[in-house]
């Protein structure tokens, strides 16, 4: 029956391909830790100060022991013990050099990271900086909270002075139509007054 590739994997055979096909990724990470670890630990005072102490012990063992117990001879310069540093050595030297490389990669990508940061910021900065600029050209033709109060106190100052002049005006019609009245009123008594003395002189 052909495999279904939109399905999932039984769970005895996925463990199965896993075991058969390790991961390379994660095998080469896991040796890295590993040999810098180990780079790690070599230069530390405690690795200096327990090698120290296993030298002394090989070479007064095989100088100070009984000549049945000893299994590096002195006087062929402790050729195993040479063998033994030498071999340390020849480990140790691709071991840091491995730990370094996985150090300048960590560094490369932190720089890297750092450079992305940075030129995120600055997006970021010059974003907010335009924001800004495009904000105060708006508040600049936005009217203000005092300009407002402003164009209202000019606005009523000037209703009130129209209300003032529409007053005076209306008195001086109310004015004007009272001195018309009494200036009627008036021409209407004089020709009631002139007959008076007139009659007076016919009488006498």
């Amino acid at each position: 029956m052909p495999e279904q590739l939109d399905q999932p994997l039984e769970e005895g055979r996925a463990r199965r391909l896993r075991w058969m096909r390790p991961r390379k990724h994660a095998t080469s990470d896991t040796s890295g830790r590993v040999a810098e670890a180990i780079a790690r630990f070599s230069g530390t005072p405690t690795f200096l100060i327990w090698l120290t102490l296993f030298v002394v012990v090989w070479m007064a063992w095989n100088t100070f022991a009984p000549a049945s117990w000893r299994f590096d001879k002195a006087e062929l310069g402790f050729t195993a013990l040479t063998l033994m540093l030498s071999l340390q050595a020849s480990y140790s030297a691709p071991l840091i050099l491995l730990a370094q490389n996985r150090q300048d990669d960590r560094d490369r990508v932190t720089a890297e990271q750092d450079r992305q940061r940075a030129q995120a910021n600055l997006e970021d900065t010059e974003y907010l900086t335009r924001e800004i600029a495009s904000l105060r050209l708006a508040m600049n033709e936005v009217a203000t909270r005092d300009f407002v109060r402003g164009e209202l106190r000019d606005m009523l100052a000037e209703l009130l002075e129209e209300e003032r002049r529409s007053r005076e005006e209306i008195v001086g019609e109310i004015v004007e139509e009272l001195a018309d009245e009494w200036a009627e009123h008036e021409a209407q008594d004089e020709p009631d007054r002139e007959p008076g003395p007139a009659g007076a002189e016919a009488a006498g």
